[in-house]
C-alpha cells in the first residue's frame, strides 16, 4: 500500500536536504512508489538518462541523505549494493512516520511541506498544460537555430516549461545544458571577461567536454570572438544539436558591464544560423520575467527574435483539472470561490488545493478566511514580497495607488514593469490593476503603515 501524502513527504525531504537539479529529479524518480521495484535500467529508461550519468546523480542523493543528520545505516563512502534500500527503509519507517505527526501537529504546518518556489517535478501529475504553448515549443525547438522566449511573472511556470522542453530535446537526442543564472556568484559579473570565461567554462563541465578554454581564448581578439570560437569548438564535438536553457536571465540586467555585448553575443549566434551550418546547431531558450531593458538596444539582443512565450493564469478548466488530480470533492462553486481569491495564478492555486486535500476538514470558506493573513498558508509567499516593496518606497507607493484605486491606473513605465514582473498586477491595455484579491487584501492594510 502506498504511504498517505508519499510524494509530499519526498518533495519535503528534497528541500529539506537540499536536493536540487538533476540529483532532485533522480531522487524523487528512483524513491517514488511505484518505482520501487523498478531496477536502476528502468529507471534510467524513465528519466531518460544513462546509467553512468544516473549513478553519478544517486551518489550525490546518498551524500545528502548520509550522515549524521540523515540515515545512520547509510555510508556514502561505501560503493557496495543495498544503498538503496537501506534508504528507503529509512525514509519508510522513520522519516516518514515523523514528518507524517509534524504535519498534522498544528494546521500551519503544512506550509513547509509545498515549496512554492520549485518547479513541477516532470513525472508530476500536477503540471498542467497550457495549449498550444507546450506543443509549439516543442516544434521550435526541432529547428535549425531555434531561439524560444519564455516571459511571465514570478511563480506562474516558466522554469517548470523550461524544464519539458529540455526534456523533450533529450528524447530528440539532443545535448541540453541547463543554467540558472539566479544562482550565479556576484564576483562573475564584474566584467565581461570574467563573466563569458565562467559561462564557457560551466557549458563545457556540463558537456563533459576536455576541450581547454585557455586554448582558445585570446586577449588580442577579445572576450566575445574568443568566447564565439570555444562555442564552435563544443558545437564541432559532436554531430546532434545543443540546446542552452538560460533561466533566471533577468540577473544580467542589473550589470550593465555585461549586459550589452552578453545578449548581443546571444543575438548573432542565433542569427549566424542563418548564414553557417554549424550554428544550426545551437538551440537557445531564454527565460525572464521583465520587459524592463534598461539602456539595452533590444534590436542587438535576443529579446525580439525567435518564439516568444508568455505564460498566463490557469483559465477555470484548468483550475478544475487540477481539482480532479488533488482528489477534492467539489460539487459547487468551490473553484470559482478560490479564483476569486487568488485568480488562476499557478502557484497560488496549487498550494491552496494541497492544503485542502491533505487537510479534508478545512472547507474552502474557512481556508479563505485567513488566506490573507500572515497565519495563512500564503505568509510566505506574502512577506518576502512585501519586504521587497518596503524597501523600494517609490514601489510601494504606486502599488498602494493601484490596490485603493476602484478602476485601472496608469502608472510609469518602469514602476509598471517592476511590479509586474514581481507578479503583482496584470495590465489592461496601457494600465494596470492587482493580479487577484489576495495581493489587494494583504498589502492595502500593510503599506498603510
Amino acid at each position: 500500500m502506498k504511504p498517505r501524502l508519499w510524494q509530499e513527504f519526498l518533495e519535503q525531504i528534497a528541500v529539506s536536504y537540499e536536493l536540487d537539479g538533476k540529483p532532485r529529479e533522480v531522487f524523487l524518480a528512483r524513491f517514488a512508489f511505484e518505482n520501487w521495484r523498478k531496477n536502476d535500467r528502468e529507471i534510467c529508461e524513465l528519466i531518460e538518462t544513462s546509467l553512468e550519468v544516473y549513478k553519478k546523480h544517486m551518489t550525490k542523493v546518498y551524500e545528502k541523505l548520509g550522515g549524521i543528520s540523515g540515515c545512520p545505516e547509510l555510508d556514502p563512502r561505501n560503493q557496495g549494493p543495498g544503498k538503496f534500500g537501506k534508504l528507503l527503509e529509512w525514509l519508510r519507517h522513520t522519516k516518514h512516520p515523523e514528518w507524517l505527526i509534524n504535519s498534522q501537529a498544528t494546521a500551519s504546518t503544512d506550509t513547509n511541506l509545498f515549496n512554492y518556489e520549485a518547479p513541477v517535478p516532470l513525472n508530476s501529475c500536477f503540471y498542467i498544460e497550457r495549449p498550444p504553448i507546450e506543443s509549439d515549443c516543442y516544434q521550435a525547438i526541432t529547428q535549425p537555430g531555434a531561439l524560444i522566449r519564455i516571459k511571465a511573472a514570478r511563480q506562474m511556470g516558466k522554469t517548470s516549461l523550461l524544464d519539458r522542453i529540455l526534456a523533450y530535446a533529450g528524447k530528440q537526442g539532443y545535448r541540453r545544458v541547463r543554467l540558472n543564472l539566479l544562482q550565479v556568484e556576484e564576483a562573475k559579473f564584474s566584467d565581461l571577461d570574467k563573466f563569458l570565461r565562467w559561462f564557457c567554462t560551466y557549458i563545457s563541465d556540463k558537456l563533459q567536454s576536455s576541450h581547454q578554454l585557455n586554448d582558445y581564448w585570446n586577449e588580442d581578439r577579445g572576450s566575445m570572438t574568443s568566447c564565439t570560437r570555444y562555442f564552435e569548438v563544443l558545437l564541432k564535438q559532436e554531430d546532434n544539436p545543443l540546446v542552452l536553457g538560460l533561466d533566471g536571465i533577468d540577473r544580467v540586467f542589473q550589470h550593465p558591464e555585461v549586459t550589452q555585448d552578453f545578449f548581443y553575443l546571444l543575438r548573432s549566434w542565433h542569427e549566424e544560423a542563418n548564414n553557417l551550418e554549424i550554428w544550426e546547431q545551437l538551440r537557445l531558450v531564454v527565460v525572464h520575467c521583465t520587459e524592463d531593458y534598461g539602456r539595452l538596444d533590444i534590436n542587438q539582443s535576443p529579446f525580439n527574435v525567435g518564439l516568444p512565450v508568455e505564460l498566463e493564469e490557469f483559465t477555470q478548466a484548468q483550475v478544475e483539472e487540477l481539482v480532479q488530480k488533488h482528489r477534492l470533492d467539489w460539487y459547487g462553486n468551490q473553484a470559482q470561490q478560490l479564483m476569486a481569491m487568488v485568480g488562476g495564478h499557478p502557484c497560488l492555486v496549487q498550494s491552496a488545493l494541497f492544503h485542502l486535500a491533505a487537510h479534508p476538514e478545512v472547507t474552502v470558506e474557512k481556508f479563505l478566511q485567513t488566506a490573507s493573513t500572515d497565519a495563512g498558508i500564503y505568509g510566505r509567499h506574502l512577506r518576502p514580497l512585501l519586504v521587497t516593496l518596503r524597501d523600494q518606497p517609490d514601489l510601494a507607493a504606486a502599488f498602494k495607488q493601484v490596490i485603493t484605486a476602484n478602476e485601472p491606473v496608469q502608472l510609469g513605465v518602469i514602476q509598471g514593469y517592476k511590479l509586474h514582473s514581481m507578479g503583482l498586477i496584470k495590465w489592461q491595455d496601457n494600465q494596470v490593476i492587482p493580479r487577484c484579491e489576495l495581493y489587494k487584501l494583504y498589502f492595502r492594510e500593510r503599506l498603510e503603515t
